[in-house]
């Protein structure tokens, strides 16, 4: 219970920093849709999603699978980017680059805790565990948001290097994207694909196999 009630705040404030990234990337280049319909906030009330932010959170505690989800994505125009088949690459990695930094970061202060008496012995274990919490969560949220599937980041950073034709097409799989992610997740498949990545990068910044 303990987990659950730090885990999913850790979840929140970590999908919200990621749908906030890609608004303030897109701002940055030329499209203000997310900033103007008040989505670059770290208000949560916003950016919760049913599904993504509740529901699935809350199977992943109870089956004992990987805690991940996301919140709502925010709004973007694509056609008022200043270059929309370029600016879309990066809009749609900066969300999964605000995870990593996070993770990173996570990882600085679990480092500190292990190398520096600096603290009480039971207070430097609770900031090293929620730390450690917060490591695997940006690192499992990127490492998905990344899987090559509309509508799912990857597949936007794929389809900004395809031809224009090819990309429409490909992008036409949105409309059956979460049910294959659905399928994909129920069947193992997906963390089986995932699962290794994640724990090697969570391995490799000081945390340990979690997947």
């Amino acid at each position: 219970m303990i987990n659950i009630l730090v885990q999913l705040p850790v979840l929140l404030f970590s999908v919200i920093i990621h749908e906030v990234a890609h608004g303030w990337t897109a701002d940055k280049f030329g499209d203000d849709t997310a900033r103007v319909m008040g989505r670059l906030t770290l208000n949560p009330i916003p950016h919760i999603d049913l599904f993504g932010t509740i529901i699935l959170p809350g199977l992943s505690l109870i089956t004992g699978a990987p805690v991940f989800g996301w919140a709502k994505p925010v709004p973007v125009n694509t056609y008022r980017l200043n270059n929309p088949s370029r600016d879309i690459i990066w809009v749609s990695l900066a969300g999964p680059a605000s995870n990593i930094a996070l993770a990173a970061g996570a990882a600085f202060i679990m480092w500190i805790v292990r190398s520096y008496d600096i603290m009480g012995a039971s207070m430097a274990i609770s900031i090293h565990e929620l730390m450690r919490m917060v490591l695997v969560i940006n690192v499992i949220l990127p490492v998905f948001n990344l899987f090559p599937l509309p509508p799912l980041d990857g597949s936007r950073v794929l389809a900004g290097f395809l031809p224009s034709g090819l990309a429409y097409r490909y992008a036409m799989l949105e409309q059956y994207g979460f049910f294959i992610i659905i399928i994909l997740l129920s069947s193992g498949i997906l963390w089986g694909i995932l699962g290794p990545i994640a724990n090697f990068i969570i391995f490799h910044l000081g945390g340990t196999a979690y997947i």
